[in-house]
């Protein structure tokens, strides 16, 4: 026998309930989030938005000292940027930055991998001490810093060349910021010095997501360390390593301290500039606002060149 159920009938004991229908519901866009990030992104625009307008503005002129002095400024359209695009020292300025950007970045993230590794493979107690070192390195003014590493490589009085003598190599009296090569391996020496502590830190935080497990397995699979490292720890941490290393590419392209206070402790300016450093050269040292407001733009667009370079790799892989 059959049994026919009326909608307004009540359930049948025994008899199998139908799935009930639902309409979807609209989802409901809630603009309160907008309106909080609506101070934000005004006080950004108004602290970046009118340097970078001023900046664009002035390197289309001809702004000098006698312009900050109330003279009108002459409007020289891209003659800036035509002069140092036939400039050969921008181009070896350029040419410089961009290694000495790419040899720090690679130096700064091998050195932070293989710490953040040793933090992770050593006891909590080695591994407090280690923190806390690269803590105070990070926490320590550029300035301060700069003062200790000028002692250290002092050529008459420093550290280095007491030790590098002493063990019989031939450097006393030897002046480590007069050469151009020399000058840049104690730049390179002392950016890496302040940048390992934050890359190591990233990625130890990245490696404490790894599974221990995992890698027991893979170890008693027979895999070695190299490969373990290579094909399970690298591919989970590799949204971290590309964050980390595109910030160290973008502020070691743009360095500026460490170059300068080195170059006022005894080397040729010109040798030995970056970017930065020929920025500041132009505008507070020769008074040419307008060339050196034009070298900015391009320094930015370099910038924005590179991100979108890395930009565009991540998200390929997080589609993949």
């Amino acid at each position: 026998m059959t049994t026919t159920l009326h909608p307004e009938a009540p359930p049948v004991v025994g008899a199998t309930p139908q799935p009930t229908l639902r309409t979807p519901r609209k989802r409901r866009i809630s603009f309160t989030p907008y309106f909080l990030l609506i101070p934000a992104v005004v006080i950004l625009a108004i602290a970046m938005g009118y340097p970078l307008v001023w900046q664009i503005v002035t390197s289309t002129l001809k702004f000098g000292l006698a312009q900050q002095f109330g003279k009108p400024a002459e409007f020289v359209g891209l003659g800036n940027y035509l002069t140092l695009a036939s400039d050969p020292y921008m181009w070896t300025v350029i040419l410089r930055s961009v290694l000495f950007c790419f040899a720090a970045a690679a130096v700064t993230m091998g050195l932070g991998v293989l710490v953040a590794l040793l933090m992770r493979a050593v006891g909590s107690v080695i591994r407090i001490i280690i923190q806390i070192s690269m803590l105070l390195a990070w926490a320590m003014p550029v300035v301060a810093a700069m003062t200790v590493w000028n002692w250290l490589f002092d050529w008459r009085r420093g550290v280095v060349n007491w030790v590098l003598t002493s063990v019989g190599l031939p450097f006393q009296n030897h002046n480590w910021l007069q050469n151009p090569v020399s000058f840049y391996f104690v730049a390179l020496i002392i950016v890496v010095w302040m940048s390992v502590p934050f890359v190591a830190f990233s990625l130890y935080a990245g490696l404490t997501q790894v599974s221990g497990e995992v890698l027991e397995a893979a170890q008693m699979d027979g895999a070695t360390p190299r490969q373990r490292f290579q094909f399970i720890i690298v591919p989970i941490i590799r949204p971290v390593i590309s964050i980390v290393l595109l910030l160290q590419v973008i502020w070691d392209l743009r360095v500026f301290t460490q170059i300068k206070l080195l170059q006022d402790a005894g080397s040729i300016a010109s040798e030995t500039n970056l970017l930065g450093t020929y920025i500041y050269q132009l505008g507070t040292g020769s008074s040419n606002f307008g060339t050196a407001s034009a070298v900015s733009i391009f320094v930015l667009v370099l910038t924005v060149g590179i991100s979108a370079f890395y930009v565009r790799s991540m998200l390929k892989e997080d589609e993949s």
